[in-house]
């Protein structure tokens, strides 16, 4: 009796120590605490089933408690991402610092959580809300927060976009009153955001600023907030009609054209002159620290600027020996000349807008059946394909996820403005990259992911998302589409650009290097035109890391195939492998790994049991 008395009290010391010890974050290949419950388990039923069916009794609840306190924490932070992500959110700095502190205090008591016992999808779960949680405190520490005009296009832009509304109803125009009556404070706030950064010396590049300064004087010119005005649906009455015009164009005249030459002017004035002459990160303070950071967060691996360099280089000689290749087999003594013969090609030149699209619709139509050689499961939902704006030529192709509800459509929304001007070689691979087997295919996919917190349907990490995107390009290619020469040209020149992305970016935001050498190198490489490779570079000043992700990612999706590949020989199945990178979500390419990794050794164990079956 004492001896079983013993056990059980030195049972739940065991226990109460090791839940008692808390992980930063999960370690996904060890269970090691809990190797000596197991053993004592082992011993245990010498002395009284009954005490081991109370022990694994009182374990299951303790797991179930700790699953649902987990989830409690899951739907604090949806529930703190909602209220953020509104349209105008408040970013005030004490805004911005509490939300740092309530991050701070949600990340404390989910670390405190112990995952022992935890199934793969809930401790990936908790890895990945830690991740995020840890990789918002770094940029606040490294006060991102005071370059409001950072990251993509500004605020600035984005507001003169509100009079692009769909507007059928009274109600929609009263919406839209009080967005036009949230812009003045949305640009006070940022003014005092890079007020803050001018004391701290967090600053972006004085050119950029500049075009700031034209932008807004273009958008106080046309003045785009009353075109809501110039047209209303037959729905709405004229008296309506002209309320409606009188208090939009009052709020306009009075509230939101002076709050944009206020902002003008503050730029112009106050914070352009003491803005950064270079025009990478390595020309600030924490300039190394910022990039370093800005890499981990788009690739979400721990790779220097200099090895992202390295790695560019390779790739750039390798896909241009490639192209090399394709010219010689078009018939063509150099890629120079047939680069030169494709840009005055009439056949790859489109007729008219609807031809470009046209042209996607055929190319995502004939892979639509090849999908099952490529996957076992995969969406059947419907996907369109549909003209972009026809007078915008900053307007990108890409993609538009449907809701998670299948009510409508997933859509790729094509780039056919100054249609003349462009070309047809890289449709089939835009046509992939957006749709299927890419964009398309792996967001609804995640979006359909069944028994996962909601924010796991929501995470788009760059290295997962765009390198799933650039590798499914060339799955295209394996099974036997990219007959013409010229497509073939414009799969492998995009892929050169994503190369050549990893050697600029690198270049501008560690190296030093001015814009005269980034727009050299670029037009060395051949891999875009002009306009393009001018836009690109603003890119990479103005958001710096986010273009690397796209080529590590494909490699990494490449290296994980072929591993698999080697390690199961003829059982290798690229649907299973497909399957299994697919169905956890958007996943840092190291997690993306062990879970590779896991497959690999289940299949392996399974073609040992096949052998000796």
């Amino acid at each position: 009796m004492f001896a079983m008395q013993y056990a059980f009290d030195f049972l739940k010391r065991i226990t109460r120590a090791q839940l008692a010890s808390r992980m930063e974050g999960p370690k996904l290949s060890t269970y090691r605490p809990w190797r000596n419950t197991l053993v004592l388990f082992l011993w245990l039923p010498a002395f009284s089933p009954a005490i081991c069916h109370a022990f694994v009794g009182s374990h299951s609840e303790d797991l179930s408690s700790r699953l649902a306190e987990q989830n409690a924490l899951f739907v604090r932070y949806e529930k703190s991402e909602q209220e953020r992500n509104v349209d105008f959110p408040d970013r005030s700095f004490r805004s911005i610092a509490r939300e740092h502190q309530e991050d701070v205090k949600l990340r404390k008591n989910l670390a405190a959580i112990s995952t022992d016992g935890f199934a793969e999808q809930d401790l990936l779960s908790h890895e990945i809300l830690l991740r995020e949680l840890d990789q918002e405190s770094r940029d606040y520490d490294l006060k991102l927060y005071e370059l409001p005009l950072a990251e993509g296009e500004g605020i600035y832009e984005d507001l003169a976009e509100l009079s692009d509304g769909n507007f059928q109803s009274a109600a929609d125009y009263s919406d839209y009153l009080k967005n036009l009556r949230e812009i003045p404070r949305v640009l006070r706030q940022a003014k005092d955001l890079a007020r803050l950064g001018i004391k701290d010396d967090v600053l972006p590049a004085r050119y950029l600023l500049e075009k700031v300064v034209t932008v807004c004087n273009d958008i106080i010119t046309e003045d785009p907030f009353l075109r809501p005005t110039k047209k209303f649906p037959t729905s709405i009455s004229s008296y309506d009609q002209d309320r409606i015009t009188a208090q939009v164009t009052e709020v306009v005249n009075d509230e939101v054209i002076p709050a944009y030459k206020s902002f003008r002017d503050f730029v112009k004035n106050d914070y352009a002159p003491h803005a950064r002459r270079g025009i990478g990160l390595s020309s600030l303070p924490r300039g190394a620290e910022m990039y370093q950071n800005a890499i981990h967060e788009q690739t979400t691996t721990n790779m220097t600027p200099v090895e992202i360099h390295n790695l560019g280089l390779r790739e750039v000689a390798r896909i241009q020996g490639l192209l090399q290749s394709v010219a010689h087999r078009a018939g063509y003594a150099s890629l120079a000349s047939y680069r030169a013969a494709l840009k005055i090609d009439p056949k790859y030149r489109p007729s008219s807008p609807e031809q470009i699209v046209d042209d996607f619709r055929r190319y995502v139509s004939a892979m639509q059946p090849r999908l099952p050689e490529l996957f076992e499961e995969y969406p059947k939902t419907l996907l369109t394909v549909e003209a972009g704006s026809p007078t915008d030529p900053g307007f990108g192709t890409h993609f538009v996820p449907g809701p998670a509800d299948g009510s409508r459509p997933g859509r790729i929304v094509v780039a056919v403005s100054n249609f003349s001007q462009r070309s047809l070689v890289s449709d089939e691979t835009q046509a992939y990259h957006e749709g299927i087997p890419g964009h398309a295919l792996q967001v609804t996919i995640q979006q359909h992911l069944k028994g996962l917190p909601e924010f796991r349907s929501e995470i788009r990490n760059t290295a997962y998302v765009e390198g799933w995107a650039v590798y499914a390009e060339a799955l295209g290619k394996e099974i036997g589409f990219f007959q013409d020469p010229a497509s073939d040209y414009g799969r492998l020149n995009l892929e050169l650009m994503r190369a050549v992305r990893l050697v600029v970016d690198t270049g501008i935001n560690a190296g030093g290097w001015t814009r005269e050498q980034a727009v050299s190198y670029f037009r060395e490489s051949g891999a875009a035109d002009e306009p393009s490779l001018q836009a690109e570079i603003d890119r990479y000043v103005n958001w710096p890391a986010q273009s690397l992700g796209y080529k590590i990612g494909q490699l990494k999706f490449i290296e994980l195939r072929e591993r698999a590949r080697r390690k199961l020989g003829p059982n290798f199945d690229i649907r299973k492998y497909h399957e299994e990178v697919l169905d956890a979500g958007s996943l840092p390419l190291d997690l993306l790994e062990v879970r590779v990794d896991r497959w690999i050794e289940r299949e392996e164990r399974l073609d040992v049991h096949r052998m000796h079956s």
